[in-house]
Parts: C-alpha cells; structure tokens; sequence
C-alpha cells in the first residue's frame, strides 16, 4: 500500500487527550486550563502532563497570569502547532485513503 506509513503520525499530537487539545485550540486559537479541561476532560495532573508535553514540542505557549487573585494558566496555539496539526490531518487522511 503506497502511502501508508503510520511512522509519520506526530506522536506529539496522537495521544487521545494531547488530541482533544489540539483539536479544540485549532478552532479557539487559545483557551485556559479549565475550559480545556471541562472540554477533554481528565484530571488536572493528566492534562497537565499533556499540556507540558505539546509545549516542548513548540504546539504551545502556555500563559501564567493571575486574575482576582487567583491563577490562571492560558494555552495558545502556536504557529509551529497549527502547521504540525494541519500535517497531522493530512498525514491520517492519506493512511485512510491507502487503506480503502
């Protein structure tokens, strides 16, 4: 089968919360630690490790503000991120198409 190679899949982004996260900030441009939560779900240590991971690959930038007094953490989806989901996308729609 021509085309098939599940080796290009970005591991950075094929973990099924690392996923969810992409997929939401690709429509949202950025959102904070809550409303990714209440959106992929998982706990706050999990999201947190998926959160950190897509950040060493550069698919974000995480903000540490604070508001009233309490701390808010925002993700933005960088450049780098939105190139490498597009790539993402692209990369399963080939496999799906070989595989027909």
């Amino acid at each position: 089968m021509a085309g098939f190679d599940y080796r290009d899949i970005d591991d950075a982004i094929h973990g099924r919360v690392r996923l969810a996260v992409m997929a939401y900030l690709s429509g949202a441009g950025a959102a904070d630690f809550n409303e990714l939560k209440s959106k992929v779900g998982g706990t706050d240590g999990n999201l947190s490790v998926h959160l950190k991971k897509l950040e060493d690959a550069g698919y974000l930038r995480i903000e540490k503000t604070s508001a009233n007094r309490k701390p808010r953490t925002i993700c933005h989806l960088t450049g780098k991120g939105r190139e490498a989901w597009i790539a993402y996308i692209d990369r399963l729609q080939s496999l799906l198409q070989s595989a027909r």
